[in-house]
């Protein structure tokens, strides 16, 4: 059912209204290329053992990393590039990449094809994960725009899962093609949700927004009806002439629509994406496969040995998803601050936890409490971190430099996942893996002390408020 706006001011309308059936199925669609993120930085550690091709340390970490350098760039391409032609473009463009990447790396005949394949589909996942979360941000109500933005991270989560349990129901049904096609039919299969992506966003809706800013009326007007919302093209010019007003008295002030506000609100997310990476969430996603199967007998062969470090790793990114679920219940009840500095204390506990069961127990007790470390450090981060780093890199931005904005935190972010998962191999085996580990438990507490002294709490507050609050605390 359609409403009046409460007032001229569209963005009001937008922000008071309550979520409907609409918003959360656009949202389900925004959210596909979080999936493809997922499935496609996971499967290739279900993989790793099959390839036919010899990988050195260094092209072992690109393999499992490359696809974060193929993100950076996509991200920094895509901030511009949907700033200027809008986010559904960018969002369509992203769904075909994926596919081609998918494909590529199905029917690789080479190593260095693979690395290729793979950061194609880096330039889709960063591409996405600049763009996505700003979407969601400009349509969603204030009161759950938490919610709706955590669904990416969800979907992320579900994603990795399947990746894992596909993998192990083809390994299951086909074991003697483990080394022959089923690696290849693991990495392929990526392609079909991104092409059910790719059909299916090209109906999307343009952000509301973006269509605000670019003077788009007509088309904004249908988009707002979709949304449950009637407005007069005369209330529409008069909510452009408004945030036209405010970015001139922004350029009056400041010379650029990059404020001191801006720039602080900028410092809090790319530091917040670095944290994310860098306390090690992604070292037991990417390589929990193979470091889980060492914990196996000895007498196990290779192939029982990664299927069950397959097996294992499906169980430890399962709690993920469950957990990823209570922090998209609760982020808008909780707020982001209190649920970040949370999560992240739990991170440093349980990390520690899986340090003292990897490196000082034995048999039984060293599977058993060092899957249990990792399985509550993943929850702990699904729950405060994951999905609240990309909720704020899409909440925290004008509307005129958003996708420019969201993307350098993604850069941030992507570089950050590249530097860890590369370095990993080369520092475990440096250092020891629970050295690494306790190494990450002190970054977590980092974490925690830079939350407290730079992230105000934004929870109920319109975008446009938020923008205004990190503006009044760059004042001091």
């Amino acid at each position: 059912m359609s409403v009046a706006t409460p007032g001229p001011d569209v963005l009001v309308a937008l922000d008071a209204r309550d979520p409907t059936a609409f918003d959360w199925s656009l949202t389900v669609l925004a959210t596909l290329g979080g999936f493809l993120f997922g499935y496609d930085t996971a499967n290739i550690g279900s993989v790793l053992d099959f390839l036919p091709f010899h990988l050195g340390t260094w092209a072992l970490g690109y393999l499992v990393a490359g696809a974060s350098i193929g993100a950076a760039v996509g991200a920094l391409a895509a901030g511009p590039l949907t700033d200027r032609f809008g986010r559904k473009s960018l969002l369509v463009a992203d769904a075909a990449i994926y596919a081609a990447g998918a494909l590529l790396s199905a029917f690789t005949v080479s190593a260095a094809m693979l690395l290729v394949s793979r950061t194609l589909i880096g330039l889709a996942i960063g591409a996405d994960s600049a763009i996505a979360t700003a979407y969601i941000a400009e349509y969603a109500p204030a009161a759950r725009r938490g919610a709706l933005s955590m669904l990416q991270q969800w979907m992320i989560t579900v994603g990795i899962l399947v990746s894992y349990l596909v993998a192990l129901g083809i390994l299951k049904l086909v074991p003697g093609a483990a080394y022959g096609y089923d690696w290849r039919l693991i990495l392929g299969l990526g392609a079909l949700p991104a092409l059910v992506a790719l059909a299916l966003r090209t109906r999307m809706p343009e952000s509301p927004r973006w269509l605000l800013r670019a003077g788009r009326y007509d088309k904004l007007g249908e988009t707002l009806r979709m949304l449950g919302i009637e407005a007069t093209l005369a209330q529409i010019r008069q909510s452009a002439a408004r945030l036209h007003a405010w970015e001139q008295r922004t350029l009056a002030q400041h010379a650029s629509v990059w404020t001191p506000g801006v720039r602080r609100a900028l410092l809090v997310v790319v530091v917040f994406f670095i944290f994310q990476q860098i306390t090690g969430i992604n070292v037991p996603l990417y390589y929990g496969p193979r470091l889980l199967s060492s914990l196996l007998p000895a007498s196990s062969s290779p192939l029982e040995a990664a299927m069950g470090g397959i097996e294992m790793t499906s169980l430890v990114t399962a709690v993920n998803v469950a957990a990823t679920y209570l922090g998209f219940r609760y982020i808008d009840r909780i707020g982001r601050r209190r649920l970040a500095m949370g999560g992240y204390a739990g991170m440093a506990l349980f990390m520690l936890v899986a340090a003292i069961g990897l490196g000082l127990l034995a048999g039984p007790a060293r599977i058993i409490v060092g899957t249990l470390g990792l399985g509550l450090f993943i929850a702990s981060f699904a729950v405060g971190v994951g999905g609240t780093g990309w909720l704020l890199q899409g909440e925290v931005f004008p509307t005129a430099v958003r996708g420019r904005a969201a993307a350098i935190g993604a850069t941030a972010d992507w570089l950050a996942n590249f530097a860890v998962i590369e370095l990993f191999p080369v520092s475990a085996a440096g250092i020891g893996l629970e050295w690494v580990m306790v190494c990450f438990a002190a970054l977590s507490v980092l974490a925690i002390v830079f939350i407290a002294r730079w992230l105000p709490e934004t929870k109920g507050l319109s975008v446009d408020e938020i923008t205004d609050l990190f503006a009044r605390k760059a004042r001091g």
